[in-house]
């Protein structure tokens, strides 16, 4: 008799193949001595064929691959196409390019996956022990340490340290000395306003204050130092430098560290368990260190001249340079000097400080000799890749609406439709380079979460993206049209501190917080690299700057998209309102 059954279960059973084994097959035989007792069997090793290992390994490998490739080849691909098509420019070094891209995938990839097995479980553990086991004077002085100790391993830092290279001694003298003779300084200095920017946030967190107040306090002193040093020429020349750098602190060691810590002592102490537990420390860490290199700015204004600095550069550039100085050992000494003394002084806080016993220490140190790996080869691919491919299309930018000596036939375009390229480029490179940043995917995600769906994921992705696209062509627009950078970072900033007055709590932590996260260790270097290049090409003095319009367009564009949810949902109450009451009469 026939039995009617759904295709779609037949197809199932059709399709599923297998095999009845015997346990005893898989077990070895029972050997026994000549009395008739068994025999203990010891198994052997199990043997891995090579074919074995890749099988294992490739599909882990090749996601972890495909994330960072999602945001470095759209990117390069774009700005490689738009030389190629807009401006009619092959791309030169090709193939060292190719092969530098391809190193920060793989230096990225290594960089990610050692700090998540390797410096996050420091950091879980520190924020959860240090409470119960140490005074809060200990906590305080501990967060300030490691936040001076994440921010030398931030990859970034290396875009930033690679960009005094480019800056013309004789057009910017005291921002060529900053980068240069001033580099380690300069780097201590953010480090010490990202520590500061941890040890606020952590006490913040464990009192539960708003955000709000941090934000005015720190922004005061911050656009009144702007005004002072706009005053001066050469000081001014400091200042994109100086706001860029609040933009380069927040990326893939100083964020998930920091808010580790804050969030974990938070938690510990009984006052981590609101939804906003761990927003507001991105923003103090990207607010403290503009300060902090302001006022290393005036100070070395202070103590030297310009005359003695070109002098300097010019006596420096007629000696032998050291081997540790020459690529590629500057990245692997600088790889291992960002990394080491962090995982140190981590250890010696765990073991001294905190009497406990490293857990897993052979998976930790396996992480932390991934993170140092990829931190050089990200460095190398930094050099070779990305720092190349940005400075060489930033450079044949300016081809569009002006006369560029490299460039036969230029300007490529009339004036006013070369802008509209120029500024058109910049706009799409800052919303694919955001859209493409992970980060923003899992903030959108908790966003929506935590805003019941009022916030969605998607809107919050768009709005970030589109603040940032406008951020980074205004910023080409201050390079082009030699706009004060100064008139520009304190109107928007003004409009910011509008917003934040009338705008929640809630809005205002995410708002701000999303400004750090659309700075990643591959939208940094890329937009540096360009605008320095751009800069070089329009024979303006410098090309900082556009990290820091890239920073202030989201937070306006997320302030106001929230002003205008809370709006809606107001609208929608108050229209349901008579409904509900005449259901309850």
């Amino acid at each position: 008799m026939a039995t009617e059954i759904r295709f779609g279960k037949y197809l199932k059973e059709a399709a599923a193949h297998y095999d009845i084994i015997s346990y005893n097959d898989l077990i070895p035989k029972v050997e026994r001595d000549a009395e008739g007792n068994e025999l203990s069997v010891r198994a052997s090793n199990i043997k891995v064929r090579s074919i074995d290992v890749y099988r294992l390994l490739q599909p882990y490998i090749s996601s972890r691959v495909m994330e960072q490739a999602k945001a470095v080849v759209p990117l390069a691909v774009y700005l490689m196409l738009f030389q190629l098509i807009i401006l009619r420019q092959s791309v030169n070094d090709t193939s060292i390019i190719i092969a530098g891209l391809f190193a920060v995938i793989v230096g990225l990839m290594l960089f990610m996956e050692g700090l998540k097995i390797g410096l996050m479980p420091f950091g879980s553990s520190l924020g959860t022990t240090l409470p119960a086991k140490s005074s809060l004077p200990v906590v305080l002085i501990i967060a300030f340490l490691l936040g001076i100790g994440v921010t030398f391993a931030e990859p970034a830092i290396g875009a930033l340290k690679a960009a005094g290279q480019v800056v013309k001694v004789e057009a910017a003298p005291y921002l060529y000395s900053l980068l240069n003779d001033w580099s380690e300084q300069l780097v201590l200095v953010v480090g010490v306003g990202v520590g500061a920017a941890a040890v606020l946030g952590t006490v913040r967190l464990l009192y539960g204050w708003s955000l709000k107040p941090f934000i005015f306090a720190t922004l005061t002193p911050a656009l009144l130092l702007t005004l002072y040093i706009q005053q001066n020429d050469e000081l001014s020349k400091m200042l994109g430098l100086a706001w860029d750098c609040g933009a380069v602190t927040t990326g893939p060691v100083t964020v998930p560290l920091v808010l580790a810590l804050g969030i974990g002592i938070a938690s510990s102490a009984g006052k981590g368990s609101s939804s906003l537990s761990g927003f507001g420390i991105v923003t103090l860490a990207s607010l403290f260190p503009i300060i902090g290199v302001e006022l290393l700015a005036i100070y070395v204004f202070n103590v030297t001249t310009a005359e003695a600095i070109i002098v300097a550069a010019s006596a420096g550039s007629t000696e032998v340079v050291a081997w540790y100085e020459m690529t590629p050992y500057t990245e692997i000494v600088g790889g291992i000097r960002a990394i080491v003394p962090l995982v140190i002084f981590l250890v010696i806080v765990m073991i001294l400080v905190l009497r406990e016993k490293i857990h897993n220490a052979g998976i930790i140190s396996y992480g932390i000799t991934l993170t140092v790996i990829g931190m050089i080869i990200f460095s190398l691919g930094l050099t070779y890749g990305l720092n190349k491919l940005g400075n060489q299309s930033g450079g044949f930018i300016p081809a569009a609406f002006s006369q560029v000596g490299s460039v036969d036939g230029s300007p490529l375009y009339v004036f006013s439709l070369g802008i509209l390229i120029a500024l058109f480029f910049a706009w799409v490179l800052g919303l694919g380079a955001t859209l493409a940043e992970p980060a923003l995917n899992a903030l959108g995600t908790t966003v929506e979460q935590l805003t019941n769906g009022s916030f969605k994921k998607k809107t919050l992705m768009y709005a970030v993206s589109i603040g940032v696209a406008c951020g980074i062509a205004l910023g080409v627009a201050k390079i082009v049209f030699n706009i004060q950078i100064a008139y520009l970072l304190i109107s928007l900033y003004l409009v910011a501190i509008v917003l934040t007055y009338y705008s929640s709590e809630e809005f205002v932590n995410i708002a701000w917080d999303s400004a750090g996260v659309t700075t990643g260790p591959v939208t940094v270097p890329l937009v540096l690299s360009m605008g320095l290049g751009f800069a070089n090409a329009a024979d303006a003095i410098e090309g900082f700057g556009i990290l820091s319009m890239a920073s202030i367009g989201p937070i306006i564009a997320v302030q106001a998209t929230g002003l205008w949810i809370d709006m809606k949902v107001r609208r929608k109450r108050k229209k349901l309102e008579p409904e509900l009451e005449e259901e309850l009469a």
